[in-house]
This record gives C-alpha cells, sequence and structure tokens, in this order.
C-alpha cells in the first residue's frame, strides 16, 4: 500500500475527504521526523515507537578476510511496533474492523468519503432518553422452486 492508497483508504474509514487525509498524513510524516531528528522519541499508544538511537563506535570484524576493522559511530532511526500492534498483526482477530470499502479501497465508497453531514438536530443530546424499541423480527417465506424439468 502506497500513500496514495492509504489516504484512500483512511477517508474511507474515518468518512473525511480524500484531500483533508493527504494533508494530514503529510503533516503527521514532518512531525515526525522533525522531532526525531531533534533527537526525542515519538510514541503513539497502539502502534509504534520513533527514536533516534546513536551507535557507538567499535570493532568488528571483516568477513571475507577475518581481519579486524574499526566501525565508526553513527546514527540509526529505529522504529519498534508496540504489544498491541504486534499482537494484532498475529492475531487477526484481534485487527481493528474497516468500513465496507477501506480496503480495498472501492472508488464509490471514496467519492463518498466526507460527503455525508449529519442534521443540525441530531448533534443535540436528546432531552430525555426513551425506552428502547422492541425489535421486530421479519421471516420471509420459503422460495417455492419448480422442478427440475427432466431431459428425454
Amino acid at each position: 500500500m502506497n500513500k496514495r492508497e492509504l489516504a484512500r483508504a483512511v477517508a474511507v474509514q474515518a468518512d473525511v475527504e480524500v484531500k483533508t487525509v493527504a494533508a494530514v498524513l503529510e503533516g503527521f510524516t514532518n512531525v515526525v521526523t522533525a522531532v526525531v531528528a531533534k533527537g526525542e522519541p515519538v510514541s503513539i499508544p497502539g502502534f509504534a515507537k520513533f527514536v533516534k538511537v546513536n551507535r557507538a563506535a567499535r570493532m568488528g570484524r571483516n568477513p571475507a578476510t577475518g581481519e579486524a576493522i574499526r566501525i565508526k559511530a553513527s546514527k540509526k532511526a529505529r522504529i519498534t511496533p508496540v504489544k498491541a500492534f504486534k499482537d494484532a498483526v498475529l492475531t487477526p482477530a484481534l485487527a481493528p474492523k474497516l468500513v465496507k470499502g477501506a480496503y480495498p479501497t472501492v472508488d464509490a465508497a471514496v467519492v463518498a468519503a466526507g460527503k455525508t453531514v449529519a442534521p443540525a438536530a441530531a448533534k443535540k443530546a436528546p432531552a430525555a432518553k426513551k425506552a428502547p424499541a422492541a425489535k421486530k423480527v421479519v421471516r420471509k417465506a420459503p422460495v417455492k422452486r419448480a422442478p427440475a424439468a427432466r431431459k428425454a
């Protein structure tokens, strides 16, 4: 999955326009990159931890000749998945459920993302709670099929 496909899938899942999601993803990568470059770790609970790691100079061995060589100090980026993410990946039943059309992405769902607007009355809290209505069970009659024609 590339960045565009990710933006489309997130737009459908969160019911937000694709342009907004693309801008948020761009902002997210810029902020995480800048903060980790300064040496501060970034942790997203339930997902991953991004850290800049300083590796000290050390002695190594050339595998071809067996000669001892000096490996100079370096800086590395480390991204560590946290336990909740690993558990969801290793046990798919624990993974979050996606909205229909989020992945694989359906073009109609992407076009409709961000277009649904809840009416103003629905946003206000109701004055008093009503008792839940009894659910009606609707059963369809079994379909009668004509007997199959016999071949002569």
